[in-house]
């Protein structure tokens, strides 16, 4: 790889190429997409980049894109390739004159992706909590540890106020839906692992909140949708890791093959049962 610390400018972001990672840092400005700037940077791992491409892009500029693998990033499998081209957080557009210099940081890049496939946990970190956003029917706040819905009465149907205000503990979600406020009936709908039914229209789902215009934006929304869905994989990562079986006392042990070998010999266990009891209780050392 090239330098630690190399540089490749386009509009909008720079990336800058580690070692063992690519740190993308978006730009503050009248003309750059809000929601790089909401996002402000990102550390792609290696690991977590499928493939990237260099390819031409419209009046005079060239375009490199890193192709990340699916289920490697938390904001991409909230958006579930919703966003727009143009939003796109890992495509960095170049004057076309950088088109030589581009080139020659992906031919760099190219060899240390192996071009794996899906993975199973988050490998690029999620935004940080805590975040909030005004949605059409709610405020909608999330801690860390909690999401909460604190319905408007000027936007929340009456299924919405009947149930009251909502709080979720993230140990109660399997996962995030988010439909870009940009499209027809936008919402971020929260999926509990209770697997209890939910009503089909969001405005009715107390565990959903919808966009409307002004109400939601994706610089927003879809940042937030991110750090729950990062939290909800974390904490179920941490679930199903197994405790370390606790270490029985030794004396506890030696009394209990004591007992046993009583039994023994008083004929009411066998020399297998007694063999075989014997070692479980000795593994339990």
């Amino acid at each position: 790889m090239s330098r630690m610390g190399d540089v490749l400018a386009g509009f909008h972001a720079a990336w800058e190429f580690e070692s063992d990672s690519v740190l993308i840092r978006y730009e503050r400005g009248i003309r750059t997409p809000r929601l790089f700037q909401a996002l402000g940077e990102r550390r792609v791992p290696l690991e977590a980049i499928a493939g990237v491409t260099l390819t031409p892009g419209r009046r005079g500029t060239v375009v490199v894109r890193a192709e990340l693998r699916e289920g490697a990033d938390p904001l991409l499998d909230a958006a579930a390739g919703q966003l727009k081209e143009t939003c796109d957080p890992y495509r960095l557009v170049l004057p076309a004159e950088k088109e030589t210099l581009a080139e020659y940081y992906v031919d760099e890049l190219r060899p240390l992706l192996d071009g794996g496939g899906p993975v199973d946990r988050h490998l690029v970190a999620a935004p940080e909590a805590p975040r909030q956003f005004k949605a059409y029917d709610a405020k909608a706040s999330f801690d860390g540890r909690t999401v909460s819905f604190r319905w408007f009465w000027t936007g929340a149907s009456s299924a919405k106020w009947k149930a009251g205000d909502q709080v979720f503990d993230i140990d109660e979600l399997s996962g995030v839906e988010w439909r870009s406020p940009e499209v027809f009936e936008g919402h971020l709908r929260l999926l509990r692992r209770d697997g209890a039914d939910a009503p089909a229209q969001a405005d009715q789902d107390p565990a959903s909140v919808v966009f409307g215009l002004g109400y939601g934006p994706v610089h927003e929304s879809l940042p937030f949708a991110a750090a729950v869905l990062g939290a909800i994989r974390r904490r179920g990562a941490a679930a199903v890791v197994p405790a370390a079986a606790p270490r029985r006392d030794p004396a506890d042990i030696a009394e209990r093959i004591r007992h046993l070998g009583e039994l023994h010999q008083a004929g009411l266990v066998t020399d297998e049962e007694f063999s075989t009891k014997k070692a479980e209780l000795l593994a339990e050392l």
